[in-house]
């Protein structure tokens, strides 16, 4: 039974440098329209794929909160009326410091947002501008105090680090003036050089100052590290948090568990079957204007990739893929379908076993992308 589903607004006032996500400029942009067909969106989908309550929803984007205040409470109404949220639910939105005025805190709040996830990146103003972010340090803090001070106290915040020209003490910077907010949940991910952005042809023409892979690796290790020191638990590769605060959303992809998704470009896992809507704003709306829904691709997953995903998605989490659930789940034996990449990885020290569990040692997540790759296509 499907109990998480993930809702895409794709609109942004600016495009960082980094960002391949599906997204396109707020100006000119039909946003009303678009929101009233992901309204049309959720009700066709649930009509399909029924639900008996949903654990976690998640907002996501582009830049959710760059929608104006009328638009923003359309969307929370539509998702309180249309996804049917059991008591506790993790609900959360993305957001940027620097445009999210109190107006939209009191929307969200007042709605049962319980969780706010912003994209700092860095505390450097410097790298801040470097990359194409617009807001600087100052408005991280001014952001999540405001946040705090409308009632929200489940606040994350993202970071990233092998940014061009970024040095180690920068990192270490960034680290402390991250910690010292004391929230209780932070993500940091290295710099992937993805096609289509504006860094991607920046590295092709050799303008892209990226630090040295045994320097990023560095990094990984002392936000490791450091994390652990001030109690915050890495329970997946790129996620920390104190006990309690865990990301139920995100958990639900390393689970491998099904999902809504929900808007343009927007991925989805129901009924066995992994969806992708279309993608660009127009085309995504006009099935929905006849009350079909925007599908682009729908693969029907088989049980050998069900099982691939299994191990590699449960490999990111910190304790692992257990041997009991995934014979529960596949009723064989996770040995009987990957003895040779546990018997390689164990043997080199990449995974181990424990209390039921094979996990990523410390060495295995600097590595972990390695690992992955050989439990794929072993049909």
């Amino acid at each position: 039974m499907i109990k998480s589903a993930y809702i895409h607004i794709p609109f942004c006032e600016h495009i960082c440098h980094y960002c391949d996500f599906n997204k396109v400029f707020l100006k000119g942009q039909p946003v009303d329209e678009y929101l009233a067909m992901m309204k049309k969106e959720m009700q066709l989908q649930l009509a399909k794929y029924p639900t008996a309550g949903l654990d976690t929803v998640f907002v996501g984007g582009g830049t959710p909160t760059s929608l104006d205040e009328k638009q923003l409470a359309f969307l929370c109404d539509s998702i309180s009326e249309l996804m049917p949220m059991n008591a506790g639910a993790e609900y959360s939105f993305e957001a940027n410091p620097g445009d999210l005025s109190r107006e939209k805190l009191d929307i969200m709040f007042r709605s049962g947002v319980n969780r706010l996830s912003f994209g700092v990146q860095s505390f450097n103003d410097e790298l801040l501008k470097r990359i194409g972010r617009t807001h600087r340090a100052k408005e991280v803090y001014e952001t999540i105090e405001k946040a705090q001070s409308v009632g929200f106290t489940n606040i994350s915040i993202d970071l990233i680090y092998g940014l061009p020209g970024q040095t180690m003490d920068d990192f270490i910077e960034t680290l402390d003036a991250a910690l010292a907010l004391d929230l209780p949940h932070y993500s940091s991910y290295s710099l992937i050089v993805e096609p289509k952005t504006v860094f991607y042809n920046l590295m092709q023409k050799g303008k892209l100052n990226l630090p040295p892979q045994d320097l990023e690796a560095r990094m990984y290790e002392r936000l490791m590290e450091t994390m652990e020191y001030h109690g915050l638990h890495q329970y997946e590769i790129s996620n920390f948090a104190r006990p309690g605060h865990e990301s139920r959303h995100n958990l639900t992809y390393w689970n491998n568990d099904e999902y809504y998704g929900i808007g343009a470009g927007a991925h989805g896992y129901t009924a066995g079957s992994r969806i992708a809507n279309h993608g660009p704003v127009k085309k995504y709306m006009e099935p929905l204007l006849d009350n079909e829904l925007p599908v682009l691709e729908n693969h029907l997953v088989p049980l050998h990739e069900q099982m691939e995903e299994e191990m590699f998605l449960g490999l990111r989490k910190t304790e692992g893929v257990s041997y009991t659930k995934f014979f529960d789940k596949y009723r064989v034996e996770m040995t009987d379908i990957f003895a040779k990449p546990l018997e390689k990885h164990i043997g080199n020290g990449l995974l181990e076993e424990k209390d039921g569990f094979v996990r990523l040692t410390k060495r295995g997540k600097l590595l972990g992308n390695e690992v992955f790759q050989e439990f794929i296509g072993l049909e």
